[in-house]
């Protein structure tokens, strides 16, 4: 009787076949999380020489629930794929049979798990190589990991695109690939500018005019790099805005890096009333070079000046430089410099020129 009962046929399948392939199915989910963790396990232990560093649950835990997915997706389908396809079933939807819409959505969700599979696998690489990159002081290597991890997952979703139309629409790829290359010709002028500003961020990560944390000034921008990606680099202005550039404006653009500046420069032009008495302007200069030789610890070169002889004015000229110290610490030197220079002038009772102030600039 039990006999009789498996080889009913529902649907062009004994129910025996339905039986079995219900319990693989259950039990696969049942057994699916030890078993990822097994294999997740096993991996792990193949590229652990790469991963120091990198504790076995970090690595579990990028990987688990995708081969999770994965397995149970494999595992059903090949379950069900020792059914015979219900012939009532048969049937077409715009010149379409059900079954291949069947065996389609099966390979789109079969590959859609696999590269979800490999996009947590490069996320791991890129986190084995980022905690390298933080051993070393340069935050080239950091930015440079993560530019490297997008491109390649843009690279993953690609490929799966392609296959998903190779094995599920059964497109010749071939044929495919060189259509797109007559297409991507169009489109290439059409978004030009996209990949002109993909060409300059290899450019920015090979050539390395600026990385991850300079100061820059670009444009009459100036912000420090917070992220460089694969279509525009990303400022935080020193008005705490963010900016958006875009890289190949960062190539081709005049671009200072105030990173890396060897001193810091400050100037300052007097143009002092022209009924100043000569020997009152050779006592200002010296006065002023005497007030920049006593910060001798912070100034290491200056000059001091008169510089030029106007209709209006006599020009005195004051320069120095400080090392790269911190723009708080040389706006405080600038600012009692100033005052002092202020001090002396007012002790000697110099004017400056009626039409024109004095002028300071960096």
């Amino acid at each position: 009787m039990i006999n009789r009962l498996f080889d009913l046929k529902v649907l062009d399948n004994t129910l025996g076949n339905y039986l079995l392939i219900t319990g693989i199915i259950l039990l696969a989910v049942s057994l699916k999380r030890f078993v990822s963790k097994y294999v997740a396990g096993m991996v792990f232990r193949l590229v652990k020489r790469i991963a120091q560093g990198v504790d076995k649950r970090s690595f579990v835990d990028l990987v688990v629930s995708p081969l999770d997915n994965f397995l149970i997706i494999l595992v059903v389908l090949v379950a069900l794929d020792k059914l015979t396809y219900p012939a009532i079933l048969d049937i077409y939807i715009y010149k379409t049979s059900l079954h291949h819409v069947f065996d389609t959505i099966a390979v789109f969700v079969m590959v859609i798990s696999f590269f979800w599979l490999l996009l947590r696998m490069i996320d791991f690489i890129a986190l084995i190589l980022e905690q390298k990159a933080n051993l070393t002081q340069s935050q080239t290597d950091n930015q440079l990991v993560v530019f490297f991890k997008d491109f390649f997952k843009v690279i993953l979703v690609i490929v799966g695109i392609l296959m998903i139309l190779k094995f599920g629409f059964s497109f010749k790829i071939t044929s495919l690939i060189t259509g797109l290359s007559l297409a991507g010709a169009a489109v290439a002028l059409a978004t030009r500018e996209s990949i002109e500003n993909l060409i300059a961020s290899f450019i920015i990560f090979f050539d390395r005019p600026f990385s991850t944390g300079d100061l820059v000034k670009v444009q009459n921008i100036t912000g420090t790099v917070e992220k460089i990606g694969l279509r525009s680099t990303r400022l935080r202005t020193t008005q705490k805005t963010y900016v958006t550039v875009p890289n190949k404006q960062m190539v081709d653009s005049i671009m200072d890096n105030l990173t890396l500046q060897t001193q810091r420069r400050a100037f300052i032009q007097l143009e002092l009333d022209a009924v100043t008495p000569h020997e009152t302007v050779r006592r200002l200069v010296e006065a002023i070079e005497e007030l920049i030789e006593k910060k001798n610890d912070r100034i290491e070169s200056h000059t001091v000046f008169l510089a030029d002889i106007v209709k209006n004015a006599y020009i005195v000229t004051v320069e120095y430089f400080t090392a790269t110290i911190p723009m708080s610490d040389f706006n405080e030197l600038r600012q009692h410099i100033n005052i002092s220079i202020i001090e002396i002038m007012e002790s000697m009772k110099i004017r400056l020129s009626a039409k024109e102030s004095a002028k300071e600039g960096i």
